[in-house]
C-alpha cells in the first residue's frame, strides 16, 4: 500500500472519450516529505511518516521543531501514516503525484463536514409523527416514542436520537483517478471526498 497527503481544493467536471460529463473533486497532492520510517524493534509496527503542507516556525511546538529537523525539512502542516509501503524510501525522500496513475482505485480517508447538533430528521432521515391533525402542530420532525414502559422505564443505550452530526473520520473506498497533472501536483478524482474545502486528506492505492 502507498499513498500521499492532500488538499481538498473543489469540484470540476471533465469530459471523457465519449463525451460524457464526469464530476471530479480537484486535490493538490504532495509533494510530501518523508519525515520517519517506524519499524517492529523500536517502534512496535511498521510504517512511513511523511508530512506536507508548510508550517510557521512561531506555531511550532519544539519537539515538533526538533522531529522535522531531524529529517532535514521544515514544519509540516499535516502529518500522516501509511503501512506497508510498496516502494522503497529513506527519511527525507519526496512523495509525488506521480505515484498514482489515470484509472485506477484509491481509497481516500478525511475528516467530514460537521454539521453541529441536528435533529432525528436529518441525522437518522426519520420521517416525522405525522400529520397536523388533532393538535399536532409541532410534531412533524419529533422522534416520536424511544422509551419503554415501567419495565424497564428507560431509554436503552444507542438508540439514535438527536447529536452532533459529522466532524469524523471518513473513508471512501474504490473511488477512480480521473486525471492527473504532475506539473501542478494535482490529481482529479471521480465523484466527491470527505471535508471542507481546504481540508487534508489522505489517498492510499487500493488495497485488498
Amino acid at each position: 500500500m502507498s499513498g500521499i497527503i492532500g488538499k481538498k481544493l473543489g469540484m470540476t467536471s471533465i469530459f471523457d472519450a465519449e463525451g460524457k460529463n464526469i464530476p471530479c473533486t480537484v486535490v493538490l497532492a504532495g509533494p510530501c516529505v518523508v519525515t520517519q520510517i517506524k519499524t517492529k524493534e523500536i517502534d512496535g509496527y511498521e510504517a512511513i511518516q511523511f508530512g506536507f503542507g508548510e508550517r510557521k516556525e512561531k506555531n511550532t511546538p519544539k519537539s515538533l521543531k526538533g522531529h522535522f529537523a531531524k529529517a532535514g525539512t521544515t514544519p509540516k502542516q499535516f502529518v500522516a501514516e501509511i503501512k506497508y509501503f510498496e516502494t522503497a524510501v529513506k527519511v527525507g525522500d519526496e512523495i509525488k503525484v506521480g505515484l498514482f496513475e489515470e484509472g485506477e482505485f484509491v481509497d481516500v480517508s478525511g475528516t467530514s463536514i460537521g454539521k453541529g447538533f441536528q435533529g432525528v430528521v436529518k441525522r437518522h432521515n426519520f420521517s416525522g409523527v405525522g400529520g397536523q391533525t388533532h393538535g399536532q402542530h409541532n410534531r412533524l420532525r419529533a422522534p416520536g416514542s424511544m422509551g419503554a414502559s415501567s419495565f424497564p422505564a428507560r431509554v436503552f443505550k444507542g438508540m439514535r436520537m438527536a447529536g452532533r452530526q459529522g466532524g469524523v473520520t471518513v473513508k471512501l473506498q474504490n473511488l477512480v483517478v480521473a486525471r492527473i497533472i504532475a506539473d501542478q501536483n494535482l490529481i482529479l478524482l471521480k465523484g466527491s471526498v470527505p471535508g471542507k474545502k481546504g481540508a487534508f486528506i489522505v489517498i492510499e492505492k487500493y488495497h485488498n
